[in-house]
């Protein structure tokens, strides 16, 4: 390596020479800066060969020096120097780690400057990109983030060989998920700024090819997943530096109007080589590029693309479902609405009988207390899905008191959804939940008998009727008041003109007198003679008549003709047993 940096040093210094003799090719003002770099020259060679710290200083005098394409405006002295340089760094060793970087920016350089001898160093970069995996990969986008023509060879030739394409592509991959740029420090302490755009620009170029290095295809779901994702961070936020970057790039290549765009068809060329071109042409049929671009619609348009996805190949979409998986369990909370979006569209694909059911209730669970109402929706959704699997069914019992939580929600989907899930999870598992989550379900039951949305009120009556059927004769006692309050709402409902709401209430009226242990009023119900039942149900509890009257007033005002009729019919028989009491009687006459 002594030979190298010596035949290197007298490189620059014949440079220097030939720039004397060639004054057209002199930067300005150059009388001024010579002489003092060589005498800082000479004083840097004798305090660094001691120490073997020269390389760095030297390579970067070169960078310096050369730019790109002026190796072919030398002289013949300063070519063969050039030529006895490049013979020197092909035989040597591996130099020191902070001497890498260097390296890699002169092999780039030199790249540059001969088109027609590109492969020659080769073996020097893989050498170099074995042992410094990182510093290759974060100079190499550093030093030239557009990806020129000297890049694209040296990013070809480390990810076609099986020494380093592995440990270049997963670096590359952290880059790509790092929107908008990746914190890095490479060994010479350089920590120029490493930007996601470089890496999808490199990224782009090698799915141009046409034979994708194997280890792209090993790892396509990973770039998928991260490709996706930053077309979301590019239409919420292009930095300036970004964007400055994003003009050369089009500049040099010509790309898409936008970072995002250019993504997005990045993302395209991603699923052609996945055998995905039916996809691509499916999801623009639909406009759902166009959708992947705003920031409201993002979720959507992943939901589509799932959908399409797992038509076409589903064991691709598992392993997209399982990198998500692990995604989602460091709650990012920048990408995870989409993330969701795209699991929930390929659940009935995946096997979820081991660690991976756990997860996903695990992820479920914390997304139905999100403030986010959508996340909550995509949830509920998932929830549904599962419902169908018998193991994870169960472990739903877990979720009850989120879900409870759910039914109080003025968006009436999210309610049903809610519901439909509790209900589920109560009556067909036969599973018991805990008394105070049992008591704060059947408090937010029946609020919901009279809900804007029927199928809303339906599923509610049924979910109360589950209720009362499964807890044991611990919750009974507890349970008690709710069932009795709820007799009257049944009863006028069992008039609804919503014959599924009706049928509802009256299957539940008649559990709710089982469960009283009213057998004369059970029958009643049974029979379908629901004004005897009223008659009889206020004769019984002439204590609670009054609070009968109370909810029944209410029915007064409804939208419905049959339900006003029929609370105007119990509040005239509720007066009859209320003959004398004239406070109570006054209660009734202001209501009517």
């Amino acid at each position: 390596m002594a030979a190298f940096l010596k035949i290197f040093r007298l490189f620059c210094r014949i440079k220097r020479r030939g720039a004397r003799v060639h004054p057209a090719q002199q930067p300005e003002e150059p009388e001024q800066s010579q002489p003092k770099q060589d005498g800082a020259a000479m004083e840097q060679t004798q305090e660094q060969e001691s120490t073997g710290g020269l390389f760095p200083r030297t390579a970067q005098e070169e960078t310096s020096t050369t730019g790109t394409g002026s190796m072919e405006n030398c002289d013949s002295s300063t070519t063969n120097s050039s030529a006895a340089l490049l013979n020197m760094l092909v035989e040597e060793g591996l130099p020191s780690p902070k001497q890498v970087p260097a390296m890699v920016k002169y092999i780039h350089q030199w790249l540059m400057a001969n088109e027609s001898d590109e492969h020659r160093l080769d073996r020097k970069l893989l050498d170099l990109t074995e042992a410094q995996p990182t510093d290759v990969v974060m100079t190499l986008l550093s030093v030239a983030p557009s990806c020129d023509r000297a890049a694209e060879t040296m990013w070809k030739t480390i990810l076609c060989s099986s020494r380093t394409a592995e440990s270049v592509q997963l670096r590359l991959l952290d880059v790509l998920g790092s929107w908008p740029e990746h914190s890095t420090c490479t060994s010479d302490g350089d920590t120029t700024r490493v930007f996601a755009l470089a890496a999808t620009v490199v990224m782009w170029k090698i799915l141009q090819v046409p034979c994708i290095p194997q280890i792209v295809m090993k790892i396509l779901p990973r770039v998928f997943v991260h490709l996706l994702f930053q077309v979301l961070f590019s239409t919420l936020d292009t930095p300036m530096e970004v964007d400055k970057l994003w003009k050369e790039c089009q500049q040099q290549h010509g790309f898409a109007a936008s970072p995002n765009r250019f993504a997005v068809q990045t993302l395209k060329s991603l699923l052609c080589q996945m055998q995905g071109e039916r996809v691509v042409m499916a999801v623009g049929r639909k406009c759902g590029w166009d959708t992947l671009l705003c920031v409201d619609t993002h979720h959507y348009a992943v939901a589509l693309l799932a959908r399409e996805m797992s038509c076409v190949s589903p064991p691709l979409c598992s392993r997209i479902f399982r990198y998500l998986l692990q995604l989602l369990s460091t709650q990012e909370p920048r990408w995870d609405l989409p993330a969701l979006a795209f699991i929930v569209e390929v659940l009935k694909y995946q096997d979820l009988s081991g660690s991976s059911g756990k997860r996903v209730l695990q992820i479920l669970s914390r997304h139905l207390q999100s403030e986010c109402r959508e996340k909550r929706y995509l949830a509920l959704r998932a929830l549904l899905k599962l419902t169908d699997d018998p193991l994870l069914a169960r472990r739903m019992c877990s979720l009850a008191e989120s879900l409870v939580q759910l039914l109080e929600e003025a968006d009436g989907e999210i309610v049903r959804m809610a519901a439909m899930v509790l209900s589920f999870v109560v009556f067909e598992n036969n599973s018991l939940i805990a008394s105070p989550i049992a008591l704060q379900l059947a408090e937010a039951l029946l609020t919901l008998f009279d809900h804007d949305t029927s199928q809303v009120q339906q599923v509610s009556i049924l979910l109360f009727q589950a209720l009362v059927t499964i807890q044991l004769e611990k919750e009974e006692k507890a349970l008690k008041r709710q069932v009795l309050q709820s007799l009257i709402p049944l009863f006028i409902h069992c008039h609804d003109k919503n014959r599924c709401v009706a049928q509802a209430s009256w299957e539940t009226l008649h559990c709710a007198a089982k469960f009283l242990q009213r057998n004369h009023l059970k029958k009643l119900v049974r029979k379908k003679k629901l004004w005897k039942f009223a008659e009889c149900l206020l004769a019984e509890d002439r204590s609670r008549v009054v609070e009968h009257v109370r909810q029944a007033l209410p029915y007064l005002q409804s939208p419905q003709e049959p339900l006003r009729e029929a609370a105007i019919r119990f509040l005239g028989m509720a007066g009859q047993s209320l003959r004398g009491q004239q406070e109570e009687l006054q209660l009734i006459s202001e209501g009517e």
